[in-house]
């Protein structure tokens, strides 16, 4: 009877474990991403796990969030820097990153391991207080000049009238076009998980 028991309770203890970790399939809000993600640290996170999609090591973690930080390299890393960094990713935003899905982390072990949301997040830093680019102004603003353009040529204002409609259809064509490019370059650039360290330190002064 008490290997029966202990048994039970192993069992048990692994569905309680098991429902701990049991994340719902429903995507994300905007809400909750950005609530998770406003954070730039956490951010960090997601940047490093988005790499590499195997299982990494809370001290590693930790040595490259201190990096990029503190801008500077791997072994540039103080002592107190990695401390700092390693405690705080592992009492506060691990535990939180991973009761959202976006990560797992096994804080026995000190792992930590991508989920399908963190390969899904395809958030970038316009969302992020601070870092925006105004596009909506710039489309708005471009939108008006095409207006104000459109007006002077029915109204033959000089010297504009001297072009033809369709030199100018042409010129107003190509400069969304153009200003679309740039966005769509600029939106995939601004994405975590993109290129060798974060958007933030690639697109910083």
């Amino acid at each position: 009877m008490t290997e029966v028991a202990q048994q039970l309770r192993t069992e048990d203890a692994s569905t309680a474990d098991s429902d701990e970790h049991e994340v719902t399939d429903e995507p994300l809000s905007k809400g909750e991403i950005f609530e998770v993600l406003r954070n730039q640290r956490r951010r960090y996170v997601v940047q490093y796990l988005k790499q590499d999609d195997r299982p990494v090591e809370l001290g590693d973690l930790a040595q490259q969030v201190a990096a990029w930080e503190y801008d500077t390299t791997l072994e540039g890393v103080t002592p107190e820097q990695r401390k700092r960094v390693y405690t705080t990713l592992q009492q506060t935003h691990l535990p939180k990153m991973d009761s959202t899905g976006i990560l797992r982390f096994d804080s026995d072990r000190g792992l930590i391991e991508s989920t399908d949301r963190t390969r899904d997040i395809s958030v970038y830093l316009e969302i992020v207080p601070g870092r925006e680019f105004a596009w909506r102004e710039l489309y708005l603003s471009m939108g008006a000049i095409s207006c104000a353009l459109a007006a002077s040529l029915w109204l033959e204002i000089y010297p504009l009238s001297q072009f033809s409609d369709l030199t100018w259809l042409s010129v107003i064509a190509g400069m969304f076009t153009l200003t679309a490019a740039a966005h769509i370059y600029y939106e995939r650039n601004m994405r975590l998980g993109h290129g060798d360290q974060p958007p933030e330190l690639s697109y910083s002064e």
